[in-house]
């Protein structure tokens, strides 16, 4: 029984090990490095909201639990596509339809719809890869011939599901885990055990009041999602804090600056290309200002394009902080699937975040409307 022991306790550390980078580039100092699942790829979709935030979701159940569990990224996705579909059809074709989703989408299926883990449902039907691409215009060819038409089939729900199931496969009610038998449900509340409550979306805008709520106005936020407004600098508090505490964060913002480089794995800011080969010694970073990201934002400089996981924080030789971030490009993108973003660029690019509210302290908490 102790070499039985011993071997799932080897296999569990490996895991671990997966999720994390193993060897920092030359001149970094690991300063805190939190539990994360291994990295996986979100392939050619546009489901980085489903991987990152499940990927998030891992983390809290090995920070409360110590339980590793792989998620199923596309349970989540397929129901957020039928609630796109429900607010499309809604607002007579005037409303996004796309892959894209925010973070606080997967915490509204987890209340909805409960969870799977991966060995339950994968969303492959078959395939080795995700691709959903011919899905989505099937799925949108589908409604808006419905809405041309004039007349909603009030069974419509019946196709659109049969479209899902072609592409993703079909999804069984009851599933065994463990040895033991799970619906969605219970398995979200007897395995996982996690309070969507507990978790609290950030944001940082100054064309609406701090400390109140507000919709995040990006295309994605299709359901109209609340994040509370904070100031720069405490937003960045929040995110400092949490790691240090032993937190992940979920993370939404803008990767298309010249300083993200995804197969080197670093996030700068910095505008001089020519800099940019010499990392990691460091280019010099633009300053950046609560001013400074408003105007990116309305010149639609800085977009809501893609969803990581911020799992640690290190430091170069020089002191300048850089986030451990987490991708779902796969292990071979970046460094070992992860990257480094230097505090300018989380700073200016940070659209969102998603944090377990313990991980936020009292003095910001408590200004929160």
């Amino acid at each position: 029984m102790k070499k039985y022991t011993s071997i799932l306790i080897l296999w569990a550390t490996s895991l671990m090990a997966q999720a994390q980078i193993q060897d920092l580039p030359q001149g970094f100092k690991l300063l805190k490095q939190c539990e994360a699942t291994e990295v996986k790829s979100q392939d050619r979709t546009g489901t980085c909201w489903s991987f990152s935030t499940s990927s998030f979701l891992e983390s809290e159940v090995l920070r409360t639990q110590n339980k590793h569990i792989d998620l199923s990224e596309m349970f989540t996705v397929r129901n957020i596509y039928m609630e796109k579909a429900i607010n499309y059809i809604r607002y007579q074709g005037k409303a996004n339809f796309s892959q894209g989703s925010l973070a606080h989408d997967v915490l509204e299926s987890y209340e909805k719809y409960g969870m799977m883990p991966e060995s339950a449902y994968n969303g492959l039907n078959g395939n080795e890869r995700h691709n959903h691409s011919d899905l989505v215009k099937e799925l949108k060819t589908y409604l808006d011939e419905m809405i041309k038409s004039g007349r909603i089939d009030p069974e419509w729900k019946g196709g659109f599901t049969a479209i899902l199931d072609n592409h993703l496969g079909t999804v069984d009610a009851v599933f065994t885990y463990e040895g033991k038998e799970y619906n969605a449900r219970s398995f979200a509340d007897e395995v996982l055990k996690l309070n969507m409550d507990d978790y609290v979306g950030i944001t940082s805008f100054t064309h609406d009041e701090y400390y109140d709520d507000m919709v995040v106005p990006v295309p994605d936020n299709f359901s109209d999602g609340e994040y509370y407004n904070l100031p720069l600098d405490e937003m960045m508090d929040v995110i400092d804090q949490a790691v240090v505490k032993g937190f992940t964060i979920e993370w939404d913002g803008d990767v298309s600056e010249p300083g993200f480089l995804r197969k080197r794995g670093y996030a700068v800011y910095s505008e001089d290309s020519s800099d940019l080969a010499n990392l990691p010694e460091m280019p010099q970073e633009m300053e950046v200002s609560a001013e400074l990201r408003e105007a990116k934002f309305d010149s639609y400089e800085t977009t809501d394009d893609h969803l990581m996981h911020i799992t640690g924080k290190a430091e170069n030789e020089s002191g300048v902080a850089f986030y451990i971030v987490k991708n779902s490009w796969g292990n071979k993108a970046g460094m070992e699937g992860h990257l480094l973003m230097s505090e300018a660029y989380m700073k200016m690019k940070t659209i969102s975040i998603i944090v377990h509210k313990d991980a936020i302290e009292e003095s910001i908490y408590k200004k929160l409307d």
